[in-house]
Order: C-alpha cells, then sequence, then structure tokens
C-alpha cells in the first residue's frame, strides 16, 4: 500500500490509499454513474456471463495492470520442494488414523494409493493449464479463460475463502502441536475467554503471530521463501525417514493378515477421507508467472512433487501398519501412540516436530497460493485493483500477501479447529472438477473455428459425462450396495468419453506440454473428484451454499460493473493501439 500520486495526479491521503485504489472504474465515479451501472445490470449481466478471456490477454494486457513484474528466478527444483511443502502438512499424522482404524484396515496403503493417483490426475490437468498459461491466478485464470467470467468468479471466491479457512486451521494445529511437544494439554498455550461463545472462546495468539512471520517472509523474496521452504521440507522428510526406519525395526508382517475387514466400500470411503492429504498443490500453480521455464519446470516440480508424495505416504501408511494392528491405532494421534505402544514414548516429540514443520510449509505455501489468486483477481478488477501492485522492491504482491494474512491470522486467533474442519473440502473438489472439464473445453472448442456440428456434440458429450459422473456418485452417498445403478451410470460416462474422442475434432494441441490420453484423463479426473464430492459431509454443502450467495451479492452490486468497466476499457484500448497500427502502415505505404 504505497504512497504517491493516485492515476489522476492527485495525492494519496492518509495510509497513502484513496477510493481509485478500491473504486477505480467509470461505473463508481459518482451516484449517477453507479445508478446508470445498476439500472445497465441485466445487460451486462448479458456481456460478462459467459465472456471468455483469451490467452495473450492473461498473459500479457492484464497482467500488465500489476505495473511491475514479478521476478522470474524459480526453476524445478524450487517447485519440487514447493509442492512438497505445500501438500505434506499435519494430514499424514491426523488422517492415517481415522482411515485405517475405522473403514480400510491395512489396506490403508491400498486407499493412499487410490486417493494419491486420483489427486495425479487433477495434477496433470494443472500442469497443463500453468505451462500454457504461467501467471498468477491459477485455476482462476484457466476458468476464466475456458468457462467465462462468471464460473471463474465463483470459483475463485470459494477457494480463497478455503485458503482463509485451510490457512488459519493449520496455524491453529501448529499452536496444538506445540503445546504437545512440550507435554501441555493443546489448548494450555490459548487463552480462554470466557465471555465469547464456546467454539470461539479459546483465543490463539501464537496461531496470528506465525501467520504474520510467514507473511513477512512471503513479502520479502519468493525465492527467499523457496529457500526456507527447501530446509524446512528437508527437515520434514529427514523426520518422516525416521519414522520408516524406527517404524520398520518393529515390524510384524501378521498385522496385515486381515488385509480389508470392510471390503472395497471400506477400502473407497477411506480414499475419500485420505485426498484431503493430497490437496494443496492447486496453490503451487500460481506461482507460474516466476518460474523461468515454465515448459520444462512446471511439469517436473508439479508431477514429481506427487510422485515423491505419493511414495512416502503409502509407505508411512504401511509403517504405521506394521508397528500396531489397524483396531488399535488411535484416531487422533497414530503415529505418536503408535510409537508409545511398543516402548519408544520419546519419539512422540520427533513425530510433534515433523508435524511443526510440515505445518510451517503448508503456511508459506497457503499463503504465497492466497496472494498471487487475490492478485490476478485485482487484475481483473473483480477485486479490488491496489491488490494487484506488485512491490516495485521485491517484485512480489505485498498489498495481497498483507490483507490476506490478516484475514488468516483474525480467523485463526478466534475460530476453533472443530468448526474450521466443517467448512474445508467441498470447494476444493469443485475446483478441480471444474479445471479437468475446462481442459476439455480448451483442446475440443476454439471459437470462431470449432464447427457447429463439433461444438453441439462437444455439449452433448459433455452433458453425459457430467451426469452420469453425478449420477454415479449420488447412487455411493445414499449407501446402495447394488451394482445395477454403477452398471447404467458407468457404461454412460465410458460411451460418453469415448464418443468425445472419436467424434469431436480435437481443436487445439498445447504448445510445450499435454495430458496424454486426451479426453480419458480429464474426464476421469472430472468423474473421481465428483465421486469423492459425494463424501463430503451436509455443513460443506450449506456453507457453500451461504457464501456462494454472499459472492453473488458483491458480483451484482460491485464486481459485475468494475469488470464490464476494466474489460470495456482494455476493449477500447486495444481497438485505439489497432487502429494507430493500421495508420502507421497505411502512411508508411503512401510515403513508398
Amino acid at each position: 500500500m504505497e504512497g504517491g500520486e493516485n492515476e489522476n495526479g492527485g495525492k494519496k491521503r492518509g495510509c497513502g490509499c484513496s477510493k481509485q485504489d478500491f473504486l477505480p472504474e467509470e461505473s463508481f465515479q459518482s451516484c449517477r454513474s453507479y445508478l446508470n451501472a445498476l439500472c445497465n445490470t441485466k445487460s451486462r449481466l448479458r456481456d460478462r456471463l459467459l465472456a471468455r478471456s483469451a490467452d495473450h490477454m492473461e498473459l500479457h494486457e492484464i497482467r500488465g495492470r500489476s505495473q511491475h513484474e514479478m521476478k522470474k528466478r524459480l526453476n524445478w527444483w524450487d517447485i519440487i520442494w514447493f509442492g512438497i511443502g505445500a501438500v505434506m502438512g499435519s494430514g499424514i499424522f491426523v488422517l492415517t488414523g481415522e482411515a485405517a482404524r475405522n473403514h480400510s484396515g491395512p489396506a490403508v496403503v491400498v486407499s493412499y494409493l487410490i486417493s494419491g493417483m486420483t489427486a495425479l490426475l487433477s495434477v496433470l490437468c494443472y500442469t497443463e493449464f500453468c505451462v500454457e498459461l504461467p501467471v498468477a491466478g491459477g485455476s482462476f485464470t484457466y476458468l476464466r479463460v475456458e468457462l467465462g467470467d462468471f464460473v471463474a468468479y465463483i470459483a475463485a471466491g470459494n477457494i480463497l475463502f478455503e485458503y482463509v479457512v485451510a490457512g488459519a486451521s493449520v496455524a491453529r494445529s501448529w499452536t496444538s502441536y506445540l503445546a504437545t511437544l512440550f507435554n501441555h494439554d493443546p489448548n494450555s498455550f490459548r487463552f480462554h475467554a470466557s465471555s465469547f461463545p464456546e467454539d470461539y472462546s479459546h483465543l490463539d495468539p501464537i496461531a496470528a503471530v506465525v501467520s504474520l512471520l510467514i507473511c513477512i517472509a512471503a513479502c520479502m523474496s519468493t525465492k527467499g521463501s523457496s529457500r526456507f521452504n527447501s530446509i524446512a521440507t528437508i527437515v520434514h522428510l529427514l523426520v518422516l525417514l525416521f519414522i520408516l526406519i524406527v517404524g520398520l525395526t518393529k515390524a510384524n508382517p501378521q498385522h496385515f493378515s486381515n488385509f480389508a475387514p470392510n471390503g472395497i466400500r471400506g477400502i473407497l470411503k477411506a480414499s475419500s477421507i485420505l485426498f484431503f492429504a493430497y490437496v494443496g498443490f492447486d496453490g503451487v500453480a500460481t506461482l507460474g508467472e516466476e518460474v523461468k521455464n515454465p515448459g520444462r519446470d512446471i511439469p517436473i516440480g508439479l508431477i514429481g512433487s506427487m510422485l515423491i508424495i505419493i511414495l512416502l505416504y503409502c509407505l508411512l501408511s504401511a509403517t504405521l501398519i506394521l508397528i500396531q494392528p489397524y483396531y488399535q491405532i488411535d484416531v487422533n494421534a497414530p503415529f505418536t501412540l503408535a510409537f508409545h505402544a511398543i516402548g519408544l514414548e520419546w519419539a512422540k516429540y520427533i513425530v510433534a516436530l515433523g508435524a511443526l514443520k510440515g505445518m510451517t510449509t503448508v503456511l508459506l505455501a497457503n499463503i504465497l497460493g492466497q496472494a498471487r489468486y487475490f492478485t490476478h483477481i485485482g487484475r481483473t478488477h473483480m477485486a479490488p485493483p491496489f491488490l494487484a501492485t506488485i512491490n516495485e522492491k521485491t517484485r512480489t504482491p505485498v498489498n495481497a500477501t498483507v490483507v490476506m494474512t490478516l484475514v488468516n491470522s483474525i480467523v485463526g486467533f478466534f475460530t476453533s479447529l472443530d468448526v474450521l474442519a466443517n467448512l474445508l473440502s467441498l470447494t476444493t473438489l469443485l475446483i478441480f472438477s471444474l479445471v479437468a472439464l475446462a481442459l476439455l473445453v480448451r483442446r475440443y472448442y476454439v471459437g470462431g473455428e470449432t464447427t457447429s456440428s463439433n461444438r453441439n456434440k462437444l455439449i452433448l458429450f459433455l452433458m453425459l459425462i457430467i451426469g452420469s459422473s453425478i449420477a454415479t456418485a449420488v447412487y455411493w452417498a445414499i449407501g446402495k450396495n447394488g451394482w445395477i445403478g454403477y452398471a447404467v451410470t458407468v457404461p454412460i460416462w465410458f460411451i460418453a468419453t469415448l464418443g468425445l474422442n472419436l467424434m469431436v475434432k480435437e481443436a487445439k494441441k498445447p504448445k510445450l506440454w499435454g495430458v496424454p490420453l486426451v479426453p480419458w484423463l480429464p474426464s476421469a479426473s472430472f468423474a473421481t473428484n465428483v465421486f469423492i464430492m459425494a463424501s463430503v459431509n451436509g455443513a460443506s454443502y450449506v456453507r457453500f451454499g451461504i457464501w456462494t450467495l454472499l459472492l453473488l451479492l458483491y458480483y451484482v452490486f460491485i464486481a459485475l460493473h468494475a469488470s464490464y468497466d476494466a474489460a470495456k476499457e482494455t476493449t477500447d484500448t486495444t481497438s485505439a493501439a489497432t487502429a494507430t497500427c493500421l495508420e502507421d502502415g497505411g502512411a508508411s505505404q503512401l510515403h513508398h
């Protein structure tokens, strides 16, 4: 939030901000202009609802609104460590116990493999987009280009909220693990405010301080953040290696005898729970703008980190089962109490240290992703454009980073983990599903080039893929143990994907790196993500509905008109530049 003069030459007031930083668009310059904008809401909705951006617009014109460019200082090595650091937090230490004891038993290894391969499908879709569109907006940009402004806005608004909840919950977990490290109750480092509601009465200053320290690191330098992340992640991996080596010295293969006590349904139920141990890589995709060689570094970094994570998760879950029978595993602290059961109580300190290191890197990756999402949303004027500013000295999005950290800190300071846990999950899966769908649209539809026949066939096959995927998930969710429903929905999905493959001409080939086996892998990614959504609790759907309603209100009264004006200004500027080039060309020909 830098001082100086605003765009109109006037001095900024007080803290260095003026009205022009928040609402500089024509529709908000006076009450009359705003009322006029509201009167034209219907026509503007028609204009922006399905308006698709273009690759060159996102890469040049939109990115240019940040005034300064981010430094391209990251390579594949940095992306690998960011990928591991963003994903491998406390999930392995928490989710494994519930999945193994209550659902899959020793087959938790298979559950981790299934959920890991599902996450890998989403990673492949993200990788193609990130290589083709290496900008800070991540999935917001991908959806804006292929599915339109409105879908991108709703998706981005929800994923930002998800990031806030995730950042606040990890920050509070950091305090809990720190207390455990000192043999204290998880709430002992928090202050109890009896006058507040119970779910908001345990105030957590440590969570807020940790978030602010991470913010400072993120603001100073992306490359510096990468070095810190690499060191912290290496320490985390050493802790995990310690768990593997020490645990395997106490291994008992007999614990694998009753491999799948609850059958395939238990394995799949555990997979839906364990999927959330893999989320976080989508934030790494927002670093694309700062990568030196996107065509090489992003595929190696994103796919390589996910393969490493899948391998480690399978090894760690197998080690846990070898240490202790699945029916004795503690749901809340599986690794800590497993080591205690075999007489290695001192190992709980190593586990707690590993969890702290993992959560620190997750917090860093979280705030980096949040800030870059918000930066690109600010560039489109769907959020206040002052958030789009790139600091001239550090070449990082300082404004967006500070704002998002303050929000994370406030939520983490007041809100209990129970409340936060109920808010997680649905949006992440929704975004992954939409990105897979957007990739199919990108490959098979190009405006002005795809024939109407191919377009209609594409719409038909996509509707069949979407409908069959949702029907399969619903059939699973209502608990039907029969096979008749799947015998109908799965073949429809297969035939629709096959039809897309054989009957619709591929309209666009990726320039540098592309997902193999299109349309099969993106279609499978969409179907599996929707299937996992069927296991999300009802509270998440309620949260999604309420928050989306609030987003719609903001869109209708603010974001629609701001983005409409910004798009109109960009179009006018482009048209003027084209006209100037034509005039210069004509004058040059006359001269000759």
